[in-house]
């Protein structure tokens, strides 16, 4: 991405009065334990000559200190993006740019962005039409592709862009059912369409609705280069006193395996998460597949199994077998929405936290925390460790790794809430965590060209190109490491020396005397951390 750098605002307060040009050191035999393979050289006083030394084979850091650090961008109803339909480009691409750089200051890492809130697109797409909180009209064309637009300044950022779909959610009967722009699919096949009170949805039992959202993801997938592939806790419709979904015509045509209609409402979930990771793994197998489902499975009163709460079930009210997809390993992690204080009775916070955990224990599937940021300043909820308090549970639990808020709009609302965050749990950056490529090791090689020039209190960080990086990780090595081995600058790769992520090629830190140098890393597609090459020493 040529040469382009961001800043990043470091923790150290410290300033150098010396400027001076980089030189750089290549290290010889880092491994993935952090120990040496070879004979040590010199950590950072090495001349500058490429050929002083040879690139490691192997990743220094190991993978322990990945977490997730997401939150939701909300396009239905303009809850967050943008702020009302029928902005400008230039002004959603604004709002959408204060957002990623929102995200990067608040320590995140991943934002996850609705593309499809209502079988529509916040994309450019031939299969559905454009979403009306664009424009303000369904099919309305805004004028650019959002989310071509929003993968490439997440990763420009060093952010994770994660597409956020609801599988079968159509809408309000007004405004959007009402209004469906011409072609629309459930116009074109309205025996799909199922009403629900003053809502509507596709209907999950029709085989033709499972093969066409599968599509539908996967049009993005292989013309996007996202991350992960989100739904959230919208399956079934959630009850509605009065209301029945009428979906007897399916349950005629495909129900006759079973004898609960429950169960078979089950089983065409389960069969839309099979055919979604399948055809995901087939095509671009690092794009993680998740959900974030309600924050209770199933009551302990209705099955030993469950959690000890009493509030609403996802599996008898939506029919989402979150435990189904976790065995079966049809998604790569979960995000349970514990929306819910610590103590409350019906949904204790920390009762919830301990059963999930439970559920993906020796599992494959990674675990992250639903976070209530728009419940802040509620009952229960007051306080600028009103999150902290959350994850000073959570975050102590193995099978717990990181959490999503909901959402960023009341993230940004909270700054004390953040900076709280930010003073502690979020007090130094985080690599996003990583999908299984099969492989120990990174299919990516040593960054080179690693220059680091100090011009007053910053330091401007620069590397070339490295075939197949994602990302690039940043570290400041110690000043206790100038002198040291190989094994030292791998034991100094750790988050509280990572500066952060980017998706260029450079990046710009606050200089710091206590600094001996600055090694940069490349991540695969799969999130995979290669290895070290040359390090740069800032004091010449």
């Amino acid at each position: 991405m040529g040469s382009v750098t961001r800043t990043v605002t470091a923790p150290r307060a410290a300033r150098w009065a010396t400027a001076a040009v980089a030189s750089t050191v290549l290290l010889t035999g880092c491994t993935a334990a952090g120990g040496s393979g070879g004979a040590p050289t010199s950590g950072a006083s090495g001349s500058g000559n490429a050929d002083a030394g040879r690139a490691v084979s192997a990743p220094c850091a190991t993978d322990s200190d990945r977490r997730m650090r997401g939150a939701w961008l909300t396009t239905v109803r303009n809850i967050d993006w943008p702020s009302k339909p029928g902005l400008s480009a230039d002004e959603q691409r604004a709002e959408l740019d204060a957002y990623l750089d929102d995200a990067v200051a608040m320590g995140l890492n991943s934002v996850f962005l609705h593309v499809r809130p209502t079988a529509d697109a916040v994309y450019a797409s031939d299969k559905e039409p454009w979403a009306r909180y664009l424009t303000g009209e369904q099919g309305g064309d805004p004028g650019y592709d959002p989310l071509e637009y929003a993968v490439a300044e997440a990763h420009a950022r060093g952010l994770e862009m994660h597409a956020w779909f609801n599988p079968y959610r159509v809408g309000f009967q007004d405004p959007d059912v009402e209004n469906l722009a011409d072609g629309h699919p459930v116009e074109r096949n309205p025996e799909w369409l199922v009403d629900y009170g003053p809502e509507a949805y596709v209907d999950p039992g029709n085989p033709e609705v499972r093969a066409w959202v599968t599509d539908v993801i996967m049009d993005v997938v292989e013309r996007y280069d996202i991350d992960g592939v989100h739904f959230d806790d919208f399956f079934y419709p959630y009850p509605k006193d009065g209301e029945e979904f009428d979906d007897d015509a399916s349950w005629e045509a495909h129900g006759g395996d079973f004898d609960d209609r429950g169960d078979w409402r089950r089983d065409n979930v389960d069969q839309l998460m099979r055919d979604v990771h399948g055809r995901i793994q087939e095509t671009k197998p690092w794009v993680s597949f998740g959900v974030s489902p309600f924050g209770i499975w199933r009551n302990q009163s209705t099955d030993p199994t469950g959690s000890s709460s009493s509030g609403l079930q996802s599996y008898d009210a939506q029919y989402a077998d979150t435990r189904t997809w976790i065995r079966e390993g049809t998604i790569d992690y979960v995000a349970p929405q514990l929306y819910w204080e610590r103590g409350f009775g019906t949904a204790d916070y920390e009762v919830l936290a301990d059963w999930w955990a439970n559920e993906v224990a020796d599992t494959d599937v990674d675990l992250y925390i639903g976070q209530a940021a728009y419940r802040l300043g509620e009952d229960g909820w007051g306080g600028d460790d009103a999150l902290s308090t959350q994850l000073d549970y959570s975050g102590a639990l193995e099978e717990v790794d990181g959490d999503v808020y909901f959402s960023i709009k009341s993230l940004r609302q909270h700054g004390k809430v953040v900076d709280h965050l930010l003073g502690g749990h979020y007090a130094d950056p985080a690599l996003p965590p990583r999908t299984d490529s099969g492989e120990e090791e990174a299919r990516v090689g040593a960054v080179t060209g690693v220059a680091a020039q100090t011009e007053g209190d910053r330091v401007e960080v620069t590397w070339d190109a490295t075939e197949g990086a994602r990302f690039y990780a940043v570290y400041r090595l110690p000043d206790e490491t100038a002198e040291a081995g190989d094994e030292a600058v791998c034991e100094a790769l750790t988050p509280d020396n990572l500066v952060g992520l980017t998706g260029t090629t450079g990046l710009t830190d606050t200089a710091d005397e206590d600094v001996a140098g600055y090694a940069v890393t490349a991540l695969d597609d799969y999130r995979a951390q290669g290895p070290v090459g040359e390090i740069a020493d800032p004091r010449g």
